[in-house]
């Protein structure tokens, strides 16, 4: 039985992205993807509204997360966490090697400028932190981090947008990063298989002088190839192809409009939430593209069960707050409709005799 997907990653995907991806192969050397690679870089940053290079491999996100540490970093790097993938990057980058001085903050809870003060000292090379706690459902303060991070020094700043981008406004025209790194299952609205990563032109000066860059993400590489409208190994060309019908989608949206809905979407499911156990993350600080509730007395499982039946999928809790959590992923092309749709599904569910 098909289920529509309320869940955190892989999202929904419409039958016409789907589709998209049944076109006759082509070789990612040919003229003809050159063409479908600039065609679909230049909307992205256009959509982002940035300048930066953006590039894509065939794989996850991740594959960037330690790319940009491998790049960017040959000793000491700062890593913030308030979360299971802030903890993920953290561990990313001990296992490269590199020296790890790490800032914690209560699950649940935003990073604050306060979180860091005195922090960036002069030994780090780079900060690293996930502007959107999937595990949480915290949007922290971009803007606000950066300020903080620039008042102390001048590291490169890494961003984790994997559940951000697409879905709220990074506003990266004012706030500067070095790396920004996103997946194409999130608020893309695409299948999993292609991770992208927006670099400044500081993180390739640097990259020259780090040591073991290693090879598939070898920035340096990567854009010599990016350059002549390529990618350094085997570009996931189905996949470029729905994202190429992808991008024409947001066009005719508008991001501000898009930003708008996913917004919009949040708000109903916390409005939902207060009726119940109430969301997990702190007011002020909540993901416009995540949900993450308190379970209270919820029996999730055979909660999630009956709901599975009726045709919907949403998630269960994640790392250290799984067991008094659940969430529920509203991004991509889900519609306020939809939304509304699986709450009042849920409403029945709960009403159903335990």
């Amino acid at each position: 039985m098909s289920r529509k997907l309320f869940t955190v990653g892989p999202v929904h995907v419409d039958p016409d992205i789907l589709k998209e991806q049944a076109r006759p192969m082509i070789t990612h050397r040919s003229k003809e993807y050159k063409a479908l690679h600039v065609s679909v870089i230049e909307r992205l940053k256009k959509l982002l509204d940035t300048d930066m290079d953006i590039f894509l491999i065939a794989g996850s996100a991740s594959a960037f997360l330690e790319g940009a540490v491998r790049n960017g970093v040959n000793s000491d790097v700062l890593g913030l966490t308030n979360g299971s993938f802030g903890d993920r990057w953290i561990q990313i980058s001990k296992a490269n090697g590199k020296n790890v001085n790490e800032v914690r903050v209560p699950w649940g809870k935003a990073i604050k400028p306060a979180d860091i003060e005195k922090k960036v000292t002069d030994n780090i090379e780079a900060v690293h932190f996930v502007s959107n706690e999937s595990s949480t459902g915290v949007l922290s303060p971009l803007d606000k981090l950066i300020d903080e991070i620039k008042k102390q020094n001048d590291p490169l700043i890494f961003v984790d947008g994997v559940t951000s981008v697409a879905g709220t406004d990074l506003n990266l025209r004012k706030n500067k990063v070095d790396a920004l790194i996103f997946g194409s299952q999130k608020a893309l609205g695409l299948p999993p298989g292609i991770g992208f990563i927006a670099v400044s032109e500081e993180l390739m000066r640097r990259a020259k002088d780090v040591r073991n860059r290693g090879f598939y993400t070898d920035l340096i590489k990567i854009k010599k190839n990016n350059d002549e409208n390529s990618t350094l190994t085997t570009s996931p060309v189905s996949l470029v192809h729905a994202l190429d019908l992808q991008l024409d989608r947001m066009i005719s949206e508008g991001m501000q409009a898009r930003y708008r809905r996913h917004r919009e979407m949040a708000e109903l499911v916390r409005k939902w939430s207060s009726k119940h156990s109430g969301m997990l993350p702190e007011k002020g600080y909540m993901s416009d593209t995540i949900g993450v509730l308190n379970r209270g007395d919820l029996d999730f499982d055979k909660f999630h069960a009956s709901l599975k039946t009726k045709g919907y999928e949403i998630s269960n809790g994640y790392g250290d707050v799984k067991q008094i959590t659940f969430r529920i992923g509203h991004m991509g092309d889900t519609q306020p409709a939809d939304v509304k749709g699986l709450l009042k599904v849920m409403d029945e569910t709960l009403e159903e005799p335990r």
